[in-house]
């Protein structure tokens, strides 16, 4: 039975680029170009070498690979793009929206059987149970699939955790790169489902989260590829998300009930649970005004506080934004320019009103951040001195607008510059001259000119909440 082109899951960040100068790219880089493209673009050499020229064979894949990661379309090889293909990445080809393998495989019954070889000292037995169990789940709440565990004999999706060579022609890499892979419905290894034993698997936060990659993985079991939708489990790239209020997508929704069809016993979508914003132990992710309205990130949610209104409005992102992802970290307001940026890990996004402008998400390495960083904590603009501040964990960078660089004296000591804020900043927003900066469940209100806290609030006294001042 020939077997179906497995699938390879590697969970890290890959992010869109701002164009860099050819020259900057090396014979060596072409040469890993070269293979990036036959491996996943299908690129066709024949042994000659290959000609870089506009409208050659390697141009074209270079501007489909650049089409379907968000960058700047020139079927040019520069850096960033080379970037791109040096970010660990699963090793099927790249996809637009929801997608079966060629010859649209999946399995010709629907009570489907899987068993658990082995298991990962990293977790504790019962809670890779869980975690298998529950990623499983995701797909026969929308299905009429089902699935039961066995502890014997052969089953029709077999799990488990490997290192390096593992018997089946795919070695893993080591820590990160690839984290994990699966083979397309069909006999004999066909719906098995390894993971890499290099990598620290967990249930939390920490190290890769079993559930969210198992779950992608079994999309790949029952014969979904990839999509081109960030927001989509089956988007090739690992992004945390609680589980507690993990809902499938509907772009995998619709992939996988093209396959198999609709449950006939439909479970209700889990409603994202979200805290309520006057509880003072919320924790804002991220916090920008907009067109005078001020919003508040957490999770999934966000709150629309209208000016004119006194309770704010809560929002889901995916109804409002459905190609962002959840989890929004920093985000500021340019107004003049009539521009917000949003940011998650190394990548931005950027909306003029409440539209996603096209070409986006890009590099925070192309605003002059140091690869070293690989998040930003909270941004601010500030109007009078036409400065973004970026707040990394003790730091924070200075951005000049105008000159579209980096001011050569960042990043600086958050202590030195923001006096009485404390030493890590988890949102900031600017009104009426004053920034307003969130650290924990707390809210300074910082005089640029005055270099000082001028007032310490509750962290939701923007929100209409009541007793928000603090003694």
């Amino acid at each position: 039975m020939k077997r179906i082109l497995l699938l390879i899951l590697s969970l890290a960040f890959s992010h869109a680029f701002p164009t860099a100068p050819e020259t900057e790219v090396k014979e060596q880089d072409v040469n890993f170009a070269e293979e990036y493209l036959k491996r996943y673009y299908d690129l066709e050499t024949d042994g000659k070498k290959v000609e870089r020229k506009s409208g050659s064979p390697f141009s074209e894949k270079i501007r489909q690979m650049q089409d379907f990661f968000g960058l700047e379309v020139t079927g040019s090889l520069d850096s960033e793009t080379i970037e791109v293909m040096q970010q660990p990445r699963c090793g099927v080809p790249d996809v637009e929206h929801y997608s079966t393998f060629p010859g649209r495989p999946l399995w010709k019954k629907t009570k489907l059987t899987y068993r658990i070889l082995n298991y990962t000292p990293d977790m504790e037995q019962a809670d890779v149970d869980e975690a298998i169990q529950q990623a499983l789940k995701v797909w026969s709440d929308v299905t009429p699939l089902t699935f039961t565990r066995i502890y014997d004999g052969i089953s029709d999706i077999q799990i488990s955790f490997a290192a390096r060579v593992h018997g089946d022609f795919y070695p893993f890499d080591g820590p990160s790169g690839t984290l994990a892979h699966a083979f397309a419905p069909s006999e004999d290894i066909g719906g098995d489902a390894h993971f890499d034993e290099d990598e620290n698997w967990t249930k939390g936060s920490a190290g890769y989260n079993l559930f969210l990659v198992a779950a992608h993985e079994f999309g790949h079991s029952l014969g979904l590829s990839h999509s081109s939708n960030p927001a989509a489990l089956m988007y090739p790239t690992y992004s945390y998300n609680n589980p507690r209020d993990f809902h499938l997508p509907q772009d995998d929704v619709n992939g996988i009930q093209a396959l198999y069809g609709p449950s006939p016993n439909p479970v209700p979508p889990k409603k994202p649970t979200s805290p309520s914003p006057c509880d003072t132990n919320v924790i804002f992710d991220a916090i920008t005004t907009l067109r005078g309205e001020i919003m508040f990130f957490k999770d999934r949610t966000f709150w629309r506080k209208i000016p004119q209104q006194s309770v704010a409005k809560e929002i889901q992102i995916e109804q409002l934004w459905p190609s962002l992802p959840s989890g929004i970290q920093a985000a500021y307001e340019i107004p003049e320019k009539d521009q917000v940026f949003l940011f998650r890990g190394t990548k931005y996004w950027a909306l003029s009103g409440y539209d996603i402008v096209q070409g986006y998400p890009k590099s925070i390495y192309g605003l002059g951040f140091p690869r070293t960083v690989k998040r930003i904590d909270a941004a601010v603009y500030d109007e009078d001195r036409q400065k973004t501040y970026f707040f990394v964990a003790d730091k924070y960078w200075s951005y000049d607008e105008e000159r579209q660089t980096m001011d050569k004296s960042s990043p600086r000591r958050i202590i030195n510059d923001f006096p009485g804020i404390g030493q890590k900043v988890h949102a900031v927003f600017q009104n009426n001259g004053l920034l307003y900066f969130f650290s924990g469940h707390r809210q300074y209100e910082f005089s640029m000119t005055a270099k000082r806290v001028m007032k310490i609030l509750k962290n939701n006294s923007w929100l209409g909440c009541l007793d928000n001042k603090i003694n």
